[in-house]
């Protein structure tokens, strides 16, 4: 009896039925592990582009502990009043330029009143008369 179970066993190791189940059975494990192969590699891309992010939120990180250390200085502050607040400080003298904008249109008026009043005077005179008697010449 023994005899016939070791061949009835043999057999069916030898069938395509066992062949069938096997390749079922192999098929299942294969298709496990590509998909368990397939979500670690998923996993690995996130964690690469988190460790990315975190390093550039980093760097924005720092750049704004710079920024925020240059705007709590003294300089910034001192930086602003000057250019926002028109300060000074003391035993500084301040020069105030005038609008060149301005100041052309208003020398292209007083051309037009040169021309009009029959005076012509050239740019070199002009000068002249500016720094010697610090008046217009017409």
């Amino acid at each position: 009896m023994k005899q016939n179970e070791q061949s009835s066993i043999g057999r069916f190791f030898a069938s395509r039925t066992f062949l069938i189940i096997a390749l079922i059975v192999v098929s299942f494990f294969a298709f496990g592990f590509a998909r368990a192969y397939y979500q670690d590699y998923k996993v690995k891309q996130e964690i690469r582009a988190l460790e990315d992010q975190v390093s550039s939120l980093e760097k924005k990180k720092i750049e704004s502990i710079e920024i925020l250390k240059y705007v709590k200085s003294d300089a910034y502050v001192e930086n602003q009043a000057r250019t926002e607040l028109n300060m000074k400080e003391p035993g500084e003298h301040l020069v105030f330029l005038k609008d060149m904008d301005a100041e052309l249109r208003s020398d292209s008026i007083g051309n037009r009143e040169d021309a009009e009043s029959g005076h012509f005077f050239s740019n070199t005179i002009k000068w002249v008369y500016y720094f010697l008697y610090k008046s217009n010449p017409s």
